[in-house]
């Protein structure tokens, strides 16, 4: 709000001393910092719903293979040169979820990887049956996160002081906070793991829907 106020009393009270490309500038500079505002304001609301349950989860059930790759269009175009496969299984994955809500946990942990990753990184998603759970795991091979962080990575506003994001773009630790209330309002959990050599898995859990085969 700071950022946006002053760009925009500059624009106001100096906009004839200013030549067009400055006008322009600090009109990007306003526009970039609302929609950083905004995004911020609806993840805050989103993990206060999914906490206090006033949101309702609408359950469908989904090849989660598929909601990985709807989930990956929705953010390919942000990989800026990171190369991201997904790690397909011959067994056939089916999960009872809310799907727009785990698509926001695929799409804000992949944002994730791109964020935190050099551009020549790689970002990998992959999905498991193990028992009664669906294992989804969005690993990338950049700096990997702090032993110190890791038990406080999915609270909300914690952000961590060691790591700056790659594009130094700002965060207050939202994102992964929903996270983990939305696959937590599924019945799963989320966690954070070492990749080797060196990177992060940030792991999450769903329960598994059996397939019914109809003679």
């Amino acid at each position: 709000l700071t950022a946006i106020s002053g760009s925009a009393a500059i624009l106001r009270k100096s906009d004839e001393k200013l030549s067009l490309e400055q006008r322009c500038d600090l009109a990007d500079a306003i526009y970039d910092d609302s929609l950083w505002l905004i995004d911020t304001v609806e993840n805050l609301l989103a993990i206060t719903r999914v906490e206090d349950g006033t949101i309702r989860l609408n359950f469908t059930s989904e090849l989660i293979d598929e909601v990985i790759e709807a989930a990956l269009s929705h953010v390919a175009q942000a990989s800026h040169g990171r190369a991201v496969t997904i790690e397909h299984t011959d067994d056939i994955l089916l999960v009872r979820i809310d799907v727009h809500l785990i698509m926001q946990v695929l799409t804000n942990l992949i944002m994730n990887a791109f964020k935190y990753t050099p551009e020549d990184s790689t970002v990998t998603i992959s999905a498991r049956r193990e028992g009664a759970f669906v294992v989804v795991d969005v690993a990338d091979d950049g700096p990997g996160v702090a032993d110190c962080d890791k038990p406080h990575i999915f609270e909300r506003f914690f952000t961590s002081s060691n790591t700056q994001p790659v594009d130094s773009r700002r965060s207050i630790g939202l994102g992964l906070s929903l996270c983990r209330s939305i696959v937590g309002a599924h019945g799963g959990v989320i966690e954070v793991r070492d990749n080797h050599p060196h990177g992060a898995i940030f792991r999450f859990t769903l329960p598994a829907e059996e397939i019914e085969i109809h003679e």
